[in-house]
């Protein structure tokens, strides 16, 4: 009978998980910095004026991540209590755009809250099935909405891709400790 010796791991490196130390590590991870735009009608009923017109949301996202090849699926997460939820929880398609390391203030403008950010990003046009497309980056994705999956304080949304187009070769914005930066090659 073969003997197998476990490495020992010193107990003293692991600790409760806590938000602060579950945010801590997170920001050591490098993510890519998209803007996810969407596009969904107004609930407000007839008889106090409205009339259903277009609502626009978007908002900075680092947690896009490709889900499936077959069939093609993304994903990306967004907190309920953002002021772009109650669009994205109607929405039914929305653009996801990877932005180019010059981008840092689309960036900032789309994590921005308390403001209107397209008028405060203007260099965007209306795109398919309405939904706001961004200029001058380095890819977008028109997706539709296939599933929205609740999961803690955020909601986990699930895209169909539909099209995409591209804006270049480019090194792409990242987010890494609490900041934006650039893809290094090594």
């Amino acid at each position: 009978m073969t003997t197998v010796e476990r490495p020992t791991t010193d107990a003293a490196e692991l600790r409760p998980v806590s938000r602060d130390l579950f945010r801590a590590l997170l920001r050591r991870q490098a993510t890519s910095v998209t803007v996810v735009t969407a596009v969904a009608r107004a609930t407000d009923p007839a008889c106090l004026g409205g009339i259903g017109a277009p609502v626009r949301a978007g908002f900075t996202a680092t947690s896009f991540t490709s889900v499936s090849l077959d069939p093609p699926l993304v994903s990306f997460c967004l907190g309920t209590a953002s002021s772009s939820w109650p669009v994205l929880a109607r929405a039914e398609h929305v653009a996801v755009h990877l932005l180019a390391a010059g981008q840092r203030e689309a960036a900032a403008v789309f994590a921005t809250s308390g403001i209107d950010r397209f008028a405060a990003y203007p260099d965007w046009t209306p795109g398919p099935f309405g939904v706001p497309l961004l200029t001058g980056v380095l890819a977008r994705l028109l997706c539709r909405v296939v599933h929205r999956v609740p999961a803690g304080d955020h909601t986990l949304v699930i895209a169909e891709p539909l099209a995409l187009g591209d804006g270049g070769d480019g090194a792409p914005l990242v987010h890494h400790q609490g900041g934006y930066t650039t893809a290094v090659e090594v």
